[in-house]
């Protein structure tokens, strides 16, 4: 099975460049860093009192991505998918059936640090790099419509997710392997592909 991960600060494009990819090959998932957030009391109680909660680590549910993860690596299928409601902060689990995987693609703000905890280093990283103001009307947008904020917080939610994002990796590309690229609006996505696919 070939691994994919996709990494980027909020609005870079990861789910787009994610769809781009299933769309060309048969028998692969994504799975989605943002479908798992905690959930509960202290999520709800964190996400209104930590300043940029859902951009770190305390917010995400590393245990459970994990386990789907590794289910998913060790049988080829997949029976269940998940959906996070950041307005509720919940997360809806749904019978989603997927056979003979054969590529699993890991998308999100988590998915760098995810990549790093594994011991198997063949895998592909895939870094995108777009300019800021491009990201920012990106989420500004979504926010809107689908988290219910106002456009104010969205934007200030949005630049301290860009700071959070990159403090993390102090702005490198850690290179653990040959398979890794930096996206850009100039990349030739074609040929990145080509290098995944062969």
């Amino acid at each position: 099975m070939k691994l994919i991960f996709i990494s980027g600060p909020s609005g870079s494009g990861k789910t787009t460049l994610s769809n781009q990819i299933i769309g060309k090959i048969k028998n692969g998932i994504v799975l989605s860093t943002d479908n798992y957030y905690k959930t509960g009391l202290m999520s709800k109680i964190c996400s209104k009192f930590v300043e940029g909660y859902f951009d770190r680590n305390i917010s995400f549910n590393y245990k459970l991505f994990k386990k789907d993860f590794n289910f998913v690596l060790k049988n080829r299928i997949s029976i269940y998918a998940r959906s996070y409601n950041f307005k509720k902060k919940t997360i809806k689990k749904f019978l989603k059936e997927s056979n003979n995987i054969n590529f699993l693609i890991v998308e999100g703000i988590f998915a760098k640090e995810f990549s790093r905890t594994l011991n198997n280093k063949n895998y592909f990283f895939l870094e995108l790099k777009i300019n800021k103001n491009d990201c920012m009307k990106r989420v500004v947008n979504r926010d809107l419509k689908e988290r219910g904020k106002a456009k104010k917080q969205a934007e200030n939610d949005f630049i301290k997710s860009w700071d959070i994002y990159y403090e993390k990796f102090n702005n490198k590309i850690i290179k653990s392997n040959k398979n890794e690229f930096i996206i850009t609006k100039k990349t030739n996505l074609d040929n990145v592909l080509k290098k995944l696919f062969d």
